[in-house]
């Protein structure tokens, strides 16, 4: 009994001196349920909508007032033209267009009834539904608003169009958020435990005090990987677009440079992992639970990163997941070109360039 008290004691030491153990076991759970608390919810708020309103009176700048003062909506755009509704919703500066027609008190005067038209970004549908839903109970509220002041019956009519993806399908969606989780996953996870187990074996000091620059180090490790993340991305659209029928409406070749340097990405924070970690299991905890999380919770193929908190919606700014789905599902869903992605393309090759240069130093840092 005494060697078994013994051998308790000293494993529990072991793991209280190890800091980086101690970090994973209770800094994750309390990270997750954080998150998960703030994060995780069904509600759509503080979605980014534009307004056409062709009637400009009374009647519809109370509709309005009564639409902007609901926590699901922020009036981000002010529409003069029909022509503007899909240029916003193309370039995703707007989830929602509310279009009021020009007669729309007259209607209300006349018939007592009228339609107003919900246009919405149909690639995640389940935004687009919950959207929809949204403005129908709101403009029901307005409706009884105006029946009990003046005791009349009134009807205003919402009629939805859903672009992009009018079958709500929502394979149009989880497809390109998939892509972003494998490649950052397998990729980061490749390199950062085939690199920890050259340190195990020993073959990684060879290296490092070898006439090799680090950088040539670094770059060759990581160019195997880098044709492997390509091929499981083929792999992934062949099955899209051959059994879920997801279409790729953009230039494929545009898909395939953002998502090489997406991989160049990932990639390189494996190899930032692979300084700092000294064991496979430590890696490959790191690059799964570390990465799985943020990229699950912050890319916005899951949970609408408007309706979290300020302080999340900044860290989802950090996540190269967020920029890598918003790039490929505008290309394969809206068909966008290099001109309306090229925001998300520098910030891509920032992450990749910032990884690469932090890899680089920790090696360096190692053989000084």
């Amino acid at each position: 009994m005494k060697q078994f008290i013994a051998f308790v004691r000293k494993e529990m030491l072991h793991i209280l001196r190890d800091r980086r153990t101690l970090l994973v076991i209770f800094g994750m759970p309390i990270a997750q349920i954080l998150i998960f608390g703030f994060a995780l919810s069904n509600e759509v708020k503080n979605t980014r909508i534009g307004i056409l309103d062709m009637a400009r009176d009374e009647q519809s700048a109370r509709y309005i007032q009564q639409i902007e003062e609901s926590e699901y909506f922020e009036t981000t755009h002010e529409l003069s033209t029909t022509k503007e509704i899909d240029q916003l919703l193309r370039a995703g500066k707007v989830q929602m267009v509310l279009a009021i027609p020009s007669t729309f008190s007259e209607d209300l005067a006349h018939s007592r009834q009228t339609q107003v038209q919900v246009v919405t970004d149909g690639t995640n549908p389940n935004v687009a539904t919950t959207l929809e839903n949204y403005t129908a109970n709101i403009t029901r509220d307005f409706q009884q608003t105006l029946m009990s002041a003046t005791e009349l019956p009134y009807t205003i009519k919402v009629s939805t169009r859903m672009l992009y993806n009018p079958q709500m399908k929502g394979e149009y969606n989880f497809v390109p958020g998939v892509i972003a989780l494998v490649l950052m996953l397998i990729c980061t996870m490749m390199t950062s435990v085939s690199i920890v187990k050259e340190k195990e074996l020993g073959n990684m000091e060879i290296l490092l005090v070898s006439p090799m620059n680090p950088l040539t180090i670094v770059v060759s490790k990581a160019i195997p990987y880098i044709f492997m993340g390509l091929l499981i991305l083929t792999i992934i659209l062949v099955l899209s677009v051959t059994i879920l029928h997801v279409p790729i409406h953009g230039s494929l070749l545009l898909l395939y440079v953002v998502s090489l340097i997406f991989i160049f990405s990932a990639l390189a924070l494996g190899l930032l992992i692979s300084s700092f970690t000294n064991s496979q299991q430590m890696a490959m905890m790191i690059s799964l639970m570390g990465l799985l999380l943020p990229t699950v919770m912050f890319s916005g193929f899951m949970f609408p990163i408007e309706s979290m908190p300020w302080p999340l919606q900044l860290i989802s700014n950090l996540i190269p997941a967020k920029w890598y789905f918003y790039s490929i599902q505008g290309i394969m869903i809206k068909g966008l070109g290099i001109g309306a992605i090229i925001k998300e393309i520098a910030i891509l090759t920032f992450f990749a360039i910032f990884f690469i240069g932090l890899s680089v130093k920790k090696f360096q840092i190692r053989l000084a």
